[in-house]
């Protein structure tokens, strides 16, 4: 008896090996195009790179590293990798878990044991976010480690989803227009951060991580703090996508497409010396046409991503 005989249509399929074959190849291409298109684009990578992963143990920064030994392989210019994993001393956490992965990968690393954990659970009132604390405390720590490694790039785990969801988060909370770039120099001035999964949808990441089987670490420090406004915006998102698919990518592609006549900031285009030229101008208002927002969502087919 064949056993994906007794199973109903969908189940069967997803059991068949080589449609579970196909579909972890399929994947695997587009990922690979994606973080090297992300790469081209914004010059992420050159010769002689010493590129620190960072590492959290959780899905997107083990699709990171994950991605990046692969694209090394077939790389046109030699760089190196080295992880870099945080030790927050949260309780309970596996320390023994991400050495024996990565050396069973090639890839050397580093742990950097620094209780910020018992920090932020001071400093930070009960039923607090706690995210903002963490994140500095981690940054500080993570520049000073890349500068000890000799790292010349920092690269962290941040994809698409994260990228519009922060763009929404500034404009919402914040009052101003400020995304999560895909490469910037660090807030001290003395480093390069990439974000090579910057065009990588997370439902893919999530697909990847099941099919690779990376060994899952989950952060216990916010993790259960389900009322986050960036979890109520990263939800809204994905509502958004089930809906509307192509969206999100929609909203990623206009983050690499401003136009700042049409904005209002003074400080990047001179509004108060406009003067009517009598030249026509495609890209000037059109006040009294219809509102290309009001348009119907195009089908989701056929986008493309071009960040610049």
């Amino acid at each position: 008896m064949n056993a994906l005989t007794d199973l109903p249509a969908h189940e069967a399929v997803l059991r068949d090996p080589r449609k579970q074959a196909f579909e972890a190849n399929k994947l695997s291409k587009k990922l690979h195009r994606e973080v090297g298109k992300a790469i081209a684009d914004f010059n992420m990578v050159e010769a002689g790179d010493r590129i620190m992963v960072c590492l959290s143990g959780g899905k997107d920064s083990h699709a990171l590293l994950d991605l990046l030994i692969s694209l090394r392989e077939r790389a046109p210019v030699p760089f190196e990798l080295i992880a870099v994993n945080l030790d927050q001393k949260q309780p309970g956490f596996p320390e023994h878990v991400l050495p024996e992965y990565l050396r069973s990968r090639g890839v050397p690393f580093h742990i950097e044991a620094q209780d910020t954990y018992s920090i932020v659970k001071k400093l930070i009132p009960e039923g607090q976010t706690m995210c903002s604390l963490c994140s500095r405390l981690r940054r500080g720590i993570l520049y000073r480690v890349a500068g000890e490694l000799g790292a010349t790039k920092i690269a962290l785990g941040h994809h698409r989803d994260d990228m519009v969801v922060t763009l929404l988060m500034n404009m919402f909370f914040g009052g101003r227009l400020k995304g999560m770039p895909a490469k910037l120099a660090s807030d001290d001035g003395r480093h390069v951060v990439i974000r090579p999964l910057a065009y990588v949808a997370e439902t893919d990441l999530e697909r990847w991580a099941a099919h690779r089987q990376f060994p899952i670490i989950p952060c216990t420090l916010c993790g259960n703090q389900d009322n986050l406004q960036r979890v109520q915006i990263k939800a809204m998102v994905r509502d958004w996508e089930r809906q509307y698919p192509g969206r999100t990518d929609n909203m990623l592609h206009a983050m690499g497409h401003v136009v700042r006549s049409h904005l209002m900031d003074p400080r990047l285009y001179p509004f108060g010396d406009l003067k009517a030229t009598g030249v026509p101008d495609a890209n000037g208002d059109k006040a009294f046409d219809a509102d290309d927002g009001c348009a119907s969502p195009a089908p989701a087919a056929g986008i493309k991503i071009h960040a610049g």
